[in-house]
């Protein structure tokens, strides 16, 4: 074998080593892996970061008697509209934050907004009812007082806070968009806010 032969036969066992030798490393080279996404220290794991804290009111309507269908209603309806305030009905014995009482006088009650541990006082007043004013309309509004919202006298059937100018034939009880914003701005800061309650005496007569 002459030395020009030898040296190619050489050469090209040198080309097959070193390919195979590439082939191997790069399947052996592990697959990029994807880090995690980072999750916001602002929120506890398992938790979206825009939940707010509930603050839960206690409402006491033990002496509302006659009245306790169109309270649960106005409950049901601040409960089903508003994300971060929660009324429930006081255990016996306990104290509650709302104290909701019947009356033979005009609707009337405490501006709010109440805090855990503070009490705001509810007349529901026989007066409107005679009148032809609807029971749970009148309830879910004075809820909405203790909440923290005024009257916006005189306005329309579709805002709750209108109270007696939207007449005896409006039957709405559900806050609109603005009132349920403007509780919920409220309670932003749960349990621990600054807002105090307005301590004024709203009447609900027209």
């Amino acid at each position: 074998m002459s030395l020009c032969t030898w040296l190619k036969r050489a050469a090209v066992g040198v080309t097959v080593v070193l390919a195979t030798a590439t082939a191997t490393t790069a399947n052996a080279a592990p697959a990029p892996t994807t880090e995690p996404s980072a999750v916001s220290a602002s929120a506890p794991i398992g938790s979206p970061a825009s939940a707010s804290a509930v603050v839960t009111l206690r409402y006491d309507d033990s002496r509302a008697g006659g009245w306790e269908a169109a309270i649960a209603a106005g409950v049901a309806s601040w409960n089903a509209n508003v994300d971060n305030v929660k009324l429930v009905e006081a255990a016996p014995g306990t104290r509650a934050e709302i104290v909701i009482v019947a009356t033979t006088g005009w609707p009337q009650a405490t501006l709010g907004p109440v805090r855990p541990g503070r009490q705001v006082r509810v007349e529901l007043g026989s007066q409107a009812v005679s009148q032809g004013y609807d029971k749970t309309r009148i309830a879910a509004h004075e809820l909405g007082h203790s909440l923290g919202l005024p009257d916006t006298k005189p306005g329309p059937c579709s805002q709750l806070m209108s109270g007696s100018s939207a007449g005896t034939a409006c039957v709405n009880a559900i806050p609109n968009a603005t009132e349920q914003a403007r509780v919920e701005s409220a309670y932003a800061n749960g349990a621990a806010s600054r807002v105090a309650a307005d301590g004024r005496t709203l009447v609900d007569a027209p």
